[in-house]
Order: C-alpha cells, then sequence, then structure tokens
C-alpha cells in the first residue's frame, strides 16, 4: 500500500448568499463527495471555512493517486462537467492551489 496519500486543494469565495447550499454541495457529504465515491480511489473531502476572510472556503479532496483522479476525471467526465457547470453560480472566484502528496504518512497510525 502507498503510504502516501494524494490531495486536490482548491479555495473559493462564495457568495454571501450561497454560502449554505455550496456547504452543502462541496462538504463531506455533498453532490461533489457523491460523484467521486464512484470511484474506489476516493478517499473523502474537507471543506475548511476561514474564520478570519467570511465567504473563503478551501476544499481538500484524497485520493489514492494522481493517476486514480485523472482517470476518474476521464470516466466521468460528462458528470463532472455538469456539475461544476451548475456550481459556477455559487461562488465569486475559485482557484486551483495545487497537487499535494502527504508527507511522512505512517499507514500503520
Amino acid at each position: 500500500m502507498n503510504p502516501h496519500h494524494y490531495m486536490v486543494l482548491w479555495e473559493f469565495m462564495v457568495k454571501p448568499e450561497s454560502i449554505s447550499v455550496f456547504e452543502e454541495t462541496y462538504g463531506p457529504e455533498g453532490a461533489w463527495a457523491r460523484l467521486f465515491r464512484r470511484s474506489p480511489d476516493y478517499l473523502g473531502t474537507e471543506l475548511l471555512r476561514d474564520l478570519n476572510r467570511p465567504g473563503r472556503y478551501l476544499t481538500l479532496d484524497s485520493w489514492t493517486s494522481r493517476e486514480a483522479l485523472q482517470r476518474f476525471k476521464q470516466e466521468h467526465h460528462d458528470a463532472y462537467a455538469a456539475l461544476d457547470k451548475q456550481c459556477e453560480t455559487l461562488t465569486e472566484h475559485e482557484a486551483f492551489y495545487g497537487d499535494l502528496e502527504s508527507v511522512g504518512c505512517n499507514p500503520d497510525t
């Protein structure tokens, strides 16, 4: 088993009137997580709210590998694109922050 986890980090500036819908959609039980769960390589989502900047959120999606996410995006392109389009109206801005890998992760803990 690979002791490292692959993660994708996004930042969103959410419109004030869309916060509750955004949290529901992007949270660990939301529409994105339900779509990602079609893959056995999806490990979960964390939704983080910035306490100092109202409306700023970060999502951290975990996968077994970068290749697993790329494969998922190819296999579920239409559903991914449709959900992405549907969610555009919730935010004022979104930014991809990076492909990340955990370092020093001990799989036995």
